[in-house]
C-alpha cells in the first residue's frame, strides 16, 4: 500500500471518484454532487482557508488502484490552553485495519506537525451542518450533504483509538402526527406575550431573510465551540446559494418587538430531488428532472437543517410557540405535502435541544459518532462538556 498527496487535477478528480466503488451492493447510498465535496477543498469557495489549512491522501494498493482516502484540516486561531485539535474527514477505506491506520496515521502526522494535539473525525473543514460524524445506527439514505458510510467504518475507527468526543442524533416524525398537548403547555408563555411574532420566509426578501439568520445565528449558535461567527456576505451568500431549493413556507422566524430572536430552517431534502439521480454530476437532463420532481412535489421529505433561539428569550416556550405556527402551515395539505421531517443533527451535548425534538413528538432515526484521538495517549480523554 502506498499513500500518495493529492496534487494536481488528475488526483484530485481521482479523490472524488473513488468513493462510490465502495457502495455497489448499498441500496442506501446516495453519491453527492462532485462540487459540493470539491467546493470544500478550493481556497476560492472556502473561507476556511483564509483562517487555516487542509490537505489531502489517496491511498491505492499494489497495482495503484485507489482503496481509501482521508483529508486532514485546521485553523490557525490561538488557543490560551495550548491544546489545539484539528480535523479530520472525508475517509474512506477499504474494510482493512492496517489500511485504516496507514491513513489516520498521516493525518496525525500532518496536524502534529502544525502544532495540533488532537483531531476530531469524521468531520468538515466547514461548518457543522454539513458532512459531521460518522454513522453507526440507522442505515437510511442520507439527507442532503449529511455523512454516510459502511458500518464497519466505526470498528476502523475505534480500533485505531478514536473515542466518542460526542453522539449526533438525528430525529424524524411524521408531518400528519399532531403534536402533543405539552407543546401548547410549553408555548403558553411566548403566545401570551404580544411581543412575540412568528413569520415564514418571503422568496422577494430573501435579504432580508439573510439578515435575520445571522443575527440570531451570531447570538444563538456561535457561542458553541468548534462554531464561528457569521459574516453579513457568509450570510447573504449562504441563503443565495439555498435560492433554487428554498420553500418559504418551511423557513420560520420568531422576533420579539420586530427584533429576530429565533429561528426554524428546513429545506426540502434535495437528494430525493435530484442527488440521486445524477451520479454526482448535476447535467442539464438533472435540471430537467429537479424541476419536474420540485414542481409535482415528490420530495417527502422536509430537512430541518438548524434551529435556534437566542439565550436571552430561551426558557420562555417560544421554541414550542414558533413550532406550533409553523405546524398550522406545515400541516395544511393543500399548501404542502411533506410526509416526514428529518432534523438535522443534535449533539448528546445538548439536552434542551433534544428535550425540543422530543416533545414535538421527534424519535432518534439516525446516530452519528464524532470521535476525537488524543495524540498524548496518556492523557486523560475528556467528552464534550453538556451546554
Amino acid at each position: 500500500m502506498k499513500i500518495v498527496p493529492v496534487a494536481g487535477a488528475a488526483l484530485d478528480r481521482l479523490f472524488i471518484t473513488m468513493a462510490p466503488s465502495l457502495y455497489l451492493d448499498d441500496v442506501n447510498y446516495i453519491r453527492p454532487f462532485d462540487v459540493d465535496v470539491q467546493s470544500v477543498f478550493d481556497p476560492k469557495k472556502n473561507p476556511r482557508f483564509q483562517r487555516g489549512d487542509c490537505a489531502r491522501w489517496l491511498l491505492l494498493d499494489e497495482s495503484g488502484n485507489p482503496i481509501g482516502r482521508i483529508a486532514a484540516f485546521f485553523e490557525k486561531e490561538a488557543n490560551d490552553t495550548g491544546f489545539r485539535v484539528g480535523g479530520c474527514g472525508f475517509f474512506e477505506c477499504i474494510n482493512n485495519q492496517k489500511a485504516a491506520d496507514l491513513l489516520f496515521d498521516t493525518a496525525k502526522a500532518w496536524l502534529a506537525a502544525h502544532g495540533m494535539s488532537a483531531m476530531d473525525g469524521p468531520i468538515n473543514f466547514g461548518n457543522r451542518e454539513r458532512w459531521w460524524g460518522l454513522l453507526v445506527d440507522g442505515f437510511h439514505p442520507p439527507c442532503y450533504c449529511c455523512n454516510y458510510n459502511p458500518s464497519y467504518y466505526q470498528q476502523l475507527f475505534e480500533r485505531y483509538g478514536f473515542q466518542v468526543y460526542f453522539k449526533q442524533f438525528t430525529y424524524r416524525r411524521e408531518i400528519a402526527t399532531p403534536l402533543s398537548s405539552k407543546v401548547g403547555e410549553k408555548a403558553l408563555h411566548a403566545l401570551q406575550d404580544a411581543g412575540y411574532t412568528f413569520s415564514h420566509i418571503h422568496r422577494n426578501q430573501l435579504g432580508k431573510a439573510a439578515e435575520d439568520f445571522r443575527s440570531v445565528y451570531n447570538e444563538a449558535w456561535a457561542r458553541h465551540e468548534g462554531v464561528n461567527p457569521m459574516s453579513a456576505k457568509n450570510a447573504h451568500k449562504l441563503i443565495q446559494s439555498m435560492k433554487p431549493i428554498i420553500d418559504p413556507k418551511i423557513i420560520w422566524f420568531a422576533y420579539y418587538q420586530g427584533q429576530p430572536v429565533g429561528f426554524w430552517v428546513n429545506i426540502p431534502d434535495v437528494n430525493q430531488l435530484i442527488v440521486k439521480y445524477t451520479n454526482g454530476k448535476l447535467t442539464l437532463p438533472g435540471k430537467i428532472r429537479f424541476l419536474w420532481n420540485r414542481w409535482r412535489r415528490r420530495c417527502k421529505t422536509m430537512f430541518g437543517i438548524v434551529f435556534g433561539i437566542v439565550p436571552e428569550h430561551q426558557r420562555k416556550g417560544l421554541e414550542a410557540a414558533m413550532v406550533m405556527a409553523a405546524t398550522k402551515v406545515i400541516q395544511d395539505p393543500k399548501q404542502l405535502k411533506y410526509e416526514e421531517l428529518q432534523m438535522n443533527w443534535i449533539g448528546d451535548f445538548n439536552p434542551k435541544m433534544m428535550n425540543v425534538a422530543r416533545y414535538i413528538g421527534g424519535t432518534i432515526y439516525k446516530t452519528h459518532h464524532t470521535y476525537r484521538y488524543l495524540f498524548d495517549r496518556a492523557k486523560p480523554f475528556e467528552r464534550h462538556p453538556i451546554l
